[in-house]
């Protein structure tokens, strides 16, 4: 197999599923759009309930939907510069070490998969990629885990892309058990802070929306109708769920929390390379890893354009370098 060569993302992040009620159907409102939002929002995060609230759209074009598309619009929607300063080049793990087989289950636009992308990127581990169809979820159906990133390492599931990046990192690097308090606590902050900042960004007005969406029916595993409900349904459903994450998470101001965010890690890095010092650490790995997939989207350039954090994201580019996915 060949490696995919690397590629900069017109990317987003991700949303839910459901389906307006249709002309000659007498309800659409199935079981499954009270799973509207957790599936895939975040993928492997808590999940924002939508029952409460949901009040379905018409689209004429759904009047003949199946029930599957009925059920959800976006499961998997959960969705470069020269560098003026010498960085430190990847760290492939020593031969004896290296994983033989890997498998990632993945939605292209969830950021908890990028994470676990730029953690193998940076290491140069070849990895295999199985795109996950979000309403039937067939490619995991042989695991009682139904989330994702699922990798499968040499024939071991890990699940849940903290847990995933720890034990890979532990595989490699056996000899490293110092814990890093300052690598933990930005770790953590990229779980709990900065992922919820980027949908309400992403979705904030409908022509956002439509730009994330059309990024997921390209790159996700759909369906032909299933790509044409999703990407106009997915959008409009999404704009609406981004005023309720907003709520949720106590934002006022969507871009201002995005540049907030930004600065505050730009803050942290406090004038080193990356937070790691002269090589990224496995906090700089997951803060870009959620922060790729919306960086061409207008969110991404816009905060790029308004905040410090432009000249740490070149440097990871750089040091991440190509993709070490391989090809189908």
């Amino acid at each position: 197999m060949m490696r995919r060569p690397h590629n900069l993302y017109s990317h987003i992040l991700v949303a839910r599923r459901t389906v307006p009620p249709c002309s000659g159907i007498s309800s659409c409102r199935v079981a499954c759009e009270q799973k509207l939002v957790s599936s895939a929002l975040y993928s492997s995060a808590n999940a924002f309930d939508l029952n409460r609230w949901w009040l379905p759209l018409r689209f004429p074009f759904a009047s003949t939907a199946s029930d599957s598309i009925k059920a959800g619009v976006a499961g998997a929607l959960s969705f470069s510069f020269a560098l003026s300063t010498a960085v430190e080049a990847k760290e492939p793990p020593s031969p004896e070490l290296l994983p033989k087989d890997v498998v990632l289950y993945q939605y292209e636009a969830c950021p908890f998969c990028n994470k676990v992308k730029a953690f193998l990127d940076y290491h140069d581990i070849p990895y295999k990629v199985v795109e996950v169809n979000p309403f039937s979820k067939k490619e995991i159906k042989w695991s009682d885990y139904k989330k994702v990133p699922i990798l499968v390492v040499d024939g071991e599931q890990l699940v849940d892309s903290s847990d995933i990046i720890d034990k890979l990192s532990h595989r490699i690097h056996p000899k490293n058990s110092v814990v890093d308090d300052e690598e933990t606590k930005w770790r953590r902050w990229v779980d709990e802070h900065l992922v919820h900042v980027l949908s309400p960004n992403i979705y904030r007005t409908t022509s956002e929306a439509l730009e994330s969406f059309n990024y997921i029916t390209t790159h996700g595993n759909f369906s032909f109708t299933e790509r044409l409900t999703t990407k106009y349904a997915g959008a409009g459903v999404m704009y609406m769920v981004s005023k309720k994450l907003k709520k949720k998470y106590g934002i006022t101001d969507e871009r201002a929390a995005l540049y907030d965010a930004a600065q505050t890690w730009t803050k942290a890095i406090d004038g080193r390379d990356f937070l790691g010092g002269s090589k990224p650490n496995l906090a700089d790995l997951a803060v870009f890893g959620v922060l790729r997939p919306i960086r061409h989207l207008k969110a991404g350039r816009d905060m790029v354009e308004n905040t410090n954090i432009g000249e740490w994201y070149q440097r990871m580019e750089a040091v991440v370098g190509d993709s070490s996915r391989l090809s189908d």
